[in-house]
């Protein structure tokens, strides 16, 4: 068996998809994303080397957690960068029964990521702005990319939960909030769209890798803000 990178494992995660859930973030990111609260996932080739068997062993313990809805979601990092060993977690979760998540920025896609896709039950896509400028500013990538991936999970019918950290200043309007809104119409397969509040704790990580947190002058979304834009997804046929 193929063996991964892991950064960390999360036991009993209740924020990265339904339910609870068995939470591994893979080592490795192709972008460098300025909202990023992770810096210590980019570098790959790091972290703890397990293999699929190892990931799935350590989740079973926590089953009778998971309910109907839990199980395991692979987050990063990118998990996409190692798409032959996520395949083969997934693979032998569905052999046990578990519920499988992938947690993703959906910039990566070749057959490998095809064949992953086909042991994915859910997909968290960070649809992570509704603007190609925005895209390549911020994240290193085009939009294109991810929409060819989103288009994908469509024509395959896996759900999607579409989620977008707001960014004050950055995606913080109702034109992006309204555009993201025709985004999750278009495709069938999104059920879901979740708004997540940019956050700066991550600036201590920055500081002891002695780099620049390129947002840290960037004020942190309060819940009100949060609340606003909900509504208007709410209220928007």
């Amino acid at each position: 068996m193929k063996k991964g990178f892991v950064h960390s494992i999360q036991s009993l995660g209740t924020v990265d998809g339904p339910g609870v859930r068995f939470v591994v973030f893979l080592q490795g990111c192709n972008l460098r994303c300025k909202c990023c609260h992770n810096p210590d996932t980019w570098k790959f080739g790091t972290g703890t080397q397990y293999s699929a068997e190892e990931i799935v062993k350590k989740a079973l313990r926590y089953r009778e957690y998971f309910g109907k809805e839990g199980g395991i979601t692979l987050s990063g990092g990118e998990p996409l960068l190692q798409s032959e060993f996520c395949r083969e977690i997934f693979s032998l979760c569905h052999e046990n029964g578990i519920n499988t998540c992938l947690d993703t920025s959906g910039s990566v896609f070749n057959d490998e990521v095809k064949a992953l896709l086909e042991e994915t039950d859910r997909v968290l896509l960070d649809f992570k702005y509704t603007d190609d400028k925005l895209y390549r500013e911020n994240v290193g990538c085009s939009i294109e990319r991810v929409r060819e991936f989103l288009e994908y999970l469509n024509e395959k019918n896996i759900p999607v939960t579409l989620r977008q950290v707001i960014i004050p200043t950055v995606n913080d309007t109702e034109e992006n909030i309204l555009k993201l809104h025709e985004v999750a119409k278009k495709f069938s397969v999104v059920d879901k769209i979740e708004l997540l509040p940019f956050r700066k704790i991550c600036q201590t990580k920055y500081d002891n890798m002695r780099i620049d947190f390129p947002f840290a002058s960037i004020p942190e979304a309060d819940k009100g803000l949060i609340d606003k834009l909900n509504a208007i997804i709410k209220t928007t046929p």
